[in-house]
């Protein structure tokens, strides 16, 4: 069996083994990331203002809708690397083809949901009608191509299951070429403008997934996905709803209260949309960085809880709060220094720039609470409780935020008010999720001394 792209997590060292995780997993994100930035900077710069402010207002209605099935990746990242781990190599597989068929099927039903609604939900947050025509085309041609874009995460979190991080990032870095050259070509050639750049991303991630599924369908491992599981096994999807529907419902509920927020953004007119949604971008940069970690710390704790090793879990939670903490601090306070230029690669409109360095002022310098908050999600879900950091998460994040824009902004109508609600939030979540962590990890050593469950030696 191949076993050179994959990572030991259940035994020797943790460091090296989580940064040779980490670092291709957070190239990756930010990668991927670049697609959108492409489209940003390329209609920014050839189209203008008007369609920067387009494709930037679709952000946050298109994560409003494609979380719920992104949810169920972190079923997959959790089933099978807890069967991995305890060597369960039937069950790895029955999972990995589970993923494969819910991703494919998922992909079509959503994304036709995203075609049909997206117009509707644009007018809804209050969209300027001078954008909202280019924001629903942007909108309908990505959703086209989300069947792809659910077959590529659900394969990528196949492959980080097993500690393959190196080959995703390697796909993504092929199809970012492509959509760079792409962009480029739809907008200045064949002077498609906002289509162009839609076109270019529904593409490039075409590639990266045809590239993933290669690997998947190769035979020779144990999450290789043959004929006979390519289908849905009815106790895997128990499974995975268990796991991945609180995940789902995690991530639609912040991206609610983001879509709130973009349209508290959205009363203060199209060029401030146009410089958030640059400052959005940018900061999105920052997140992959710190996500790194939290998919870091759901695959080795899944992988050490299904190798019975709980005297690993507590290394696992300090070597990736430490990193986390340590890399959010120097990329963010990095960016907070380099604002402005950064911006100016998006527009070179000066009134954009300025509002979306009132956003960057605020979070950049916080952002490291946001690495801790959702690396102990990861700690969390990778110890087997998947609804209660999103509960947490419900209540101390979403919750707070819109609480937030309905009293204090709403007593305050300016962006540096509306952005504060983000560190604020971050942090108040983050708090009470190192509680539940340390709740749970002394509740296992409370079984293991009773003798309720079995410990395996480090």
């Amino acid at each position: 069996m191949e076993k050179k792209h994959e990572i030991d997590m259940v035994s020797g060292p943790l460091l090296g083994k989580i940064l040779l995780f980490a670092l291709p997993l957070m190239c990756s994100g930010v990668l991927q990331l670049f697609f959108n930035a492409a489209d940003l900077i390329v209609v920014g710069k050839f189209v203008g203002s008007g369609a920067l402010a387009a494709v930037g207002a679709t952000g946050s209605l298109i994560n409003l809708i494609i979380n719920v099935l992104m949810g169920f990746s972190v079923g997959t990242n959790v089933l099978v690397a807890k069967y991995y781990g305890a060597g369960d190599e039937e069950n790895v597989s029955k999972a990995s083809g589970t993923s494969i068929v819910i991703s494919f099927f998922g992909g079509i039903a959503i994304g036709a949901l995203g075609f049909s609604i997206s117009r509707p939900l644009l007018a809804l947050m209050g969209t300027p009608s001078d954008i909202i025509g280019q924001s629903a085309l942007y909108m309908k041609i990505y959703f086209l191509g989300l069947p792809a874009t659910a077959l590529f995460n659900f394969g990528a979190a196949i492959l980080r299951s097993v500690g393959d991080t190196r080959r995703p990032l390697l796909y993504l870095t092929i199809a970012g070429i492509l959509n760079i050259f792409l962009n480029l070509f739809f907008t200045i050639v064949v002077h498609l403008a906002v289509a162009g750049v839609a076109l270019a991303t529904v593409i490039s991630q075409c590639l990266s997934t045809a590239l993933v599924l290669r690997v998947l369908f190769r035979k020779g491992n144990a999450y290789s996905v043959g004929r006979e599981n390519l289908r849905i096994d009815r106790r895997m999807l128990r499974l995975f709803a268990e796991i991945g529907i609180p995940a789902g419902i995690n991530g639609t509920v912040f991206s609610i209260s983001n879509t709130l927020i973009q349209s508290s953004i959205n009363y203060f007119g199209s060029t401030v949309i146009a410089g958030c949604s640059a400052s959005s971008n940018i900061e999105g940069f920052l997140y992959m960085i710190q996500d790194a970690f939290s998919q870091s710390s759901l695959a080795f704790t899944s992988q050490n809880m299904g190798a019975k090793k709980y005297g690993r879990i507590g290394k696992i939670f300090s070597l990736n709060l430490l990193m986390v903490i340590a890399v959010c601090v120097v990329a963010g306070t990095a960016v907070y220094f380099l604002r402005l230029p950064i911006l100016h690669i998006y527009s070179s409109d000066a009134n954009v720039c300025a509002a979306g360095a009132v956003r960057l002022s605020i979070t950049c310098l916080c952002y490291f609470t946001l690495g801790v908050m959702n690396t102990m999600v990861g700690m969390i879900r990778g110890l087997g409780y998947s609804l209660l950091p999103t509960l947490v998460s419900m209540g101390g994040c979403c919750g707070f935020r819109i609480f937030w824009i309905y009293t204090i902004f709403a007593a305050n109508k300016t962006l540096a008010v509306l952005f504060w609600s983000y560190p604020v939030s971050w942090t108040i979540t983050a708090v009470v999720h190192l509680i539940c962590y340390f709740f749970i990890l002394k509740k296992i050593k409370l079984r293991i001394a009773s003798g309720e469950i079995a410990a395996v030696s480090s």
